[in-house]
């Protein structure tokens, strides 16, 4: 048992002490959040850019604001994995967002719907994270050998994430309605925001319920790989799931200011799998050096800062030479048509 037992670095990272009352109040919290959420979004309003950006602006603000949570009750070390933790799942969720926009847009579902299939597919992505996150660390307390396994699936998943394919998302349309089919009909037309209906006596499954399934689906993809990399820096499940809370709780708001703005982030691809490429060595090199989680976490927000910048710099350069080209400009266009 020598080589299966534990023996991580468990006594490089926080060691706090949380009791049940911090889990009860936790949970809380987020449900509080979340009927509030529901209670705004009531009815099938479109949201539109402004208001998608004040509601990301205040869900981060929540979850920097329970940084200073930690950092009070449990010291400087809980806080720098916390706040690592949040960055890493919320940059690696920007990915799952630009997926939303390719599963609502192969099931053709209206933006006024989009927000209730995101509250329910949220809601079970909250679940699923907190069993994989007890699992991982239970089986990473007992077998150490499992940081080197899910240190190389974060590394591969990395080099996935480079080599990005635009028709990400497609593929899923298809199983997800086979899947569902299994269960019950269904139905190709929306029947306004129900997820099901009621026909000649059998419950029959709308594509609202369709696209549910996918971005359930699809969580447990990202899943697979944002809670190891979460679990790179932080082994304590309190941390990990709250980061991982509060950074999925913004990603409604987030994707209605970013769902179609892919193309604007060229770069952010190659920036997600440099994380998850680095955090990957990180997490299979652990058991013999130990990176401090304050210079990891400056690490990842370089790569994202340098992703966003090279990216602004190649959307200004592509307009540029689109408007200097082949084509005049409307306000060349203009000029010329003035002209004796």
């Amino acid at each position: 048992m020598g080589v299966l037992a534990a023996s991580t670095n468990a006594g490089k990272f926080a060691d706090i002490d949380v009791e049940l009352w911090h889990w009860v109040a936790l949970v809380v919290v987020l449900g509080l959040m979340l009927g509030v959420d529901l209670f705004i979004h009531r009815g099938n309003h479109e949201p539109n850019p402004r208001r998608a950006l004040v509601e990301s602006a205040i869900w981060v603000g929540c979850g920097l604001g329970f940084a200073g949570v930690v950092l009070i009750a449990w010291g400087g070390t809980a806080f720098s994995e916390y706040l690592s933790g949040y960055v890493i799942e919320k940059s690696l969720s920007v990915d799952n967002v630009f997926v939303w926009a390719i599963i609502f847009s192969s099931f053709a579902i209206p933006l006024r719907y989009q927000h209730r299939v995101l509250f329910w597919g949220i809601f079970g992505a909250l679940a699923l994270r907190a069993v994989f996150i007890v699992a991982g660390s239970t089986l990473i307390d007992r077998f150490w050998w499992l940081l080197v396994v899910f240190g190389v699936v974060l590394i591969a998943s990395g080099i996935k994430v480079v080599r990005h394919r635009d028709d990400e998302g497609h593929q899923e349309h298809n199983r997800a309605v086979k899947l569902l089919g299994r269960f019950m009909p269904v139905q190709n037309e929306l029947a306004g925001h129900h997820f099901v209906v009621r026909k000649a006596g059998k419950w029959v499954a709308t594509p609202l319920l369709a696209a549910l399934v996918v971005v359930e689906v699809t969580d447990v993809v990202f899943a697979v790989d944002s809670v190891p990399a979460i679990l790179a820096v932080s082994r304590e499940p309190f941390l990990v799931f709250a980061s991982n809370a509060f950074a999925i709780l913004g990603l409604r708001a987030l994707y209605f200011l970013l769902g179609n703005a892919k193309e604007k982030f060229h770069y952010l691809s190659h920036a997600l799998g440099a994380i998850l490429i680095f955090v990957g060595i990180k997490m299979t090199a652990s058991r013999w050096y130990h990176m401090p989680t304050t210079l990891s976490l400056v690490i990842i927000i370089a790569i994202l800062g340098a992703a966003i910048v090279f990216s602004i710099r190649k959307t200004k350069a592509a307009a540029a030479t689109a408007n200097g080209g082949g084509s005049p400009s409307p306000a060349q266009e203009a000029a010329t048509d003035h002209q004796p």
